[in-house]
């Protein structure tokens, strides 16, 4: 299954709620997979992301609307990148010419 990493960064109203931060979290895990996804693993950061998180889904229309749930709570805003495994870049490159 494709998999996504997001990059999240807090809200003025997601900071200020951070103690609910776990909460919010779970509310996204079960959000993800009312869509079909899944939240594979969410990691809160320093630096210039607040939090990362990875999610698997079926395709891009799955993950856009798990993460558009995701930004819709208004707690954070995503970038959000198509990650591949070393086994998908193996075929990746195979396609290639020489």
């Amino acid at each position: 299954m494709p998999t996504y990493i997001a990059l999240l960064n807090w809200t003025d109203q997601g900071i200020r709620a951070y103690k609910d931060t776990p909460k919010r979290a779970d509310a996204f895990a079960a959000a993800t997979q009312k869509v079909g996804a899944k939240l594979v693993n969410l990691h809160w950061t320093v630096g210039p992301y607040d939090l990362v998180a990875v999610v698997e889904a079926p395709d891009e229309e799955t993950a856009a609307a798990a993460l558009l749930q995701l930004g819709g709570a208004g707690n954070v805003r995503t970038t959000t990148l198509r990650a591949f495994s070393q086994d998908e870049m193996t075929g990746i490159i195979a396609k290639t010419a020489g």
